[in-house]
């Protein structure tokens, strides 16, 4: 198969042949057909970010694609399925604390890197060897949609916090970072669980007032000054009521004055969800967390059921895949495709690299 090498970091990717994988128990190969590039892919593979990866290796996170061969112990994919490839690999010898890598992007710490030495390629390439419970059945769709189909990587982020918030029908949700690429779709996501009031804040007005076109008035857009008092006293003003429950998805900053800004605007007895990119400290009031029984909790990525759920809200017609504008590369353009996702990345808009047509998989 052929497939986007990335051999150090600070140097282009290199299409080269690797060996086909062929799956044993518990493993599944897929043929790629769409495979999202992330705005800040071009950051990992310079070494900017800092991602350990297990050098060298085809990099890619994510796709689209159909089954190509399955493991003795599989019960319901077949060859052929359509599926989404979820990248979120983790190890399977520990249930309460597993091991978590990314396929094709990140490997954090020892136990991450074993996962990676099998699990090694990513979804830049032909085909990829993942685990059978990471490739999601996503049920009958046309040839021509498979790189639509990749925004449902970028929908089940934000939906993982808002599933770890306990988001409910009715419930008001401030979204911090909504103007993001992955903030903007937290909007989308919200409101098709049901939120009674999506509060959207950011820096940009031009993209707020894009979302309340988008979404209609269940969307209250407030544009950040950056002074904590102000801008708190705006959100709760703006809000038709309490705001029961805060997702930080902002990417990464300076400081966390932005997180702090909208964690202390939920209620007493509320929910904030930390997701975003801050890798600073945090200090947030110890006596107002405990008097009002507030919830704080981190949430990396989503659950593995959320995929399914996902897809059955789009299915149902609650979510849509239309939001999004994509820019589509072949395989051999896998370094433009890098440098075009980081130059036109953000809100309903991603890029994607397509190693295979639907055609080629049916061969």
């Amino acid at each position: 198969m052929k497939a986007a090498i990335l051999k150090a970091f600070g140097s282009p990717l290199v299409v080269e042949t690797l060996p086909d994988p062929h799956p044993t128990a518990g493993e599944v190969v897929v043929d790629i057909v769409a495979a999202p590039v992330l705005a800040y892919a071009a950051e990992v593979f310079s070494g900017a970010r800092q991602y350990p990866l297990l050098l060298p290796l085809a990099v890619g996170t994510g796709a689209v694609g159909r089954v190509r061969a399955v493991g003795p112990d599989a019960t319901r994919l077949a060859p052929g399925d359509w599926v989404l490839c979820d990248p979120t690999v983790r190890a399977r010898d520990e249930a309460v604390a597993p091991d978590i890598m990314l396929q094709g992007l990140i490997a954090p710490g020892p136990g991450a890197q074993r996962l990676q030495a099998h699990f090694r390629h990513g979804s830049f390439a032909e085909q990829q060897l993942l685990p059978l419970e990471n490739a999601f059945r996503l049920g009958p769709l046309a040839a021509a949609d498979a790189a639509r189909w990749c925004a449902l990587g970028t929908y089940l982020v934000p939906y993982g916090g808002l599933l770890a918030a306990g988001l409910q029908a009715g419930e008001t949700v401030l979204i911090s970072g909504a103007t993001g690429h992955f903030g903007s779709a937290g909007v989308a996501v919200a409101l098709a669980m049901g939120a009674g009031c999506v509060v959207a804040t950011g820096r940009s007005e031009a993209v707020l007032a894009d979302l309340v076109r988008r979404f209609g008035s269940r969307v209250v857009p407030i544009a950040l000054t950056g002074d904590e008092s102000t801008d708190q006293n705006r959100l709760r003003e703006a809000a038709p009521g309490p705001i029961d429950k805060v997702l930080d998805i902002l990417p990464p900053l300076p400081d966390a004055t932005l997180v702090r800004t909208a964690a202390l605007t939920v209620r007493p007895h509320g929910t904030v969800v930390l997701m975003g990119g801050q890798r600073g400290e945090l200090a947030l009031n110890y006596a107002h967390l405990m008097r009002n029984g507030i919830t704080v909790r981190g949430q990396y990525m989503y659950p593995r059921e959320a995929a399914g759920r996902l897809v059955a809200l789009i299915r149902a017609g609650l979510l849509s895949l239309d939001e999004f504008a994509v820019t589509s590369f072949s395989l051999n353009q896998a370094n433009e495709a890098v440098a075009h996702a980081a130059r036109s990345g953000g809100p309903f808009r991603y890029t994607v690299i397509q190693p295979l047509t639907a055609q080629d998989t049916d061969k």
